[in-house]
């Protein structure tokens, strides 16, 4: 459902409504779970999202009501323990941008299978990668690296493997 004035314009408790606005780091988990099916094609791919705005594109969490209502995109954090890996994917309808808070991401920003481009993003760094453009992410170094993620759409359809990617084929049952 996406955020709404109505509480607001009708003249409601302005604090209650305030409150309704705001996503707190206290109230936040890690979700290793949303992304497990990705361990299929190894335990590198293991990582937790930290939802803020929107459920993004890892699965339906419309339910969880720690989650701020998405009108136009998701934000969310991404947890990534040494060695850990976002497999190549594209996202074909929205572009996506990953801002690093903690630790250093290595970028692959691919053209098929043998042309790829590879970026480390440290503190304060960030990417926008259009929609359509296949990306991936690894951390490599010896701590947790920790980046935000905004989708630019309230849902984005789930993204697509390339042929290449270790997720090709790998399903979420």
């Amino acid at each position: 459902m996406p955020l709404t004035t109505t509480a607001y314009d009708n003249g409601g408790d302005l604090a209650q409504y305030t409150d309704s606005l705001i996503a707190s780091k206290e109230s936040r988990v890690a979700d290793f779970d949303t992304l497990s099916f990705q361990e299929k094609a190894g335990p590198q791919y293991r990582r937790g999202q930290i939802r803020y705005v929107g459920s993004g594109a890892t699965g339906d969490h419309e339910g969880d009501s720690r989650i701020l209502p998405s009108g136009g995109f998701t934000f969310s954090n991404m947890l990534l323990p040494p060695g850990a890996e976002g497999p190549a994917h594209t996202h074909h309808d929205v572009e996506e941008a990953f801002f690093v808070l903690e630790g250093e991401v290595r970028v692959g920003v691919h053209r098929g299978a043998d042309e790829v481009e590879y970026r480390t993003l440290g503190y304060r760094d960030m990417i926008v990668v259009p929609a359509g453009v296949t990306r991936s992410l690894k951390n490599e170094g010896d701590t947790d690296a920790l980046f935000c993620v905004v989708i630019g759409t309230r849902k984005p359809q789930v993204p697509s493997y390339p042929e290449y990617s270790p997720m090709h084929g790998v399903t979420r049952d």
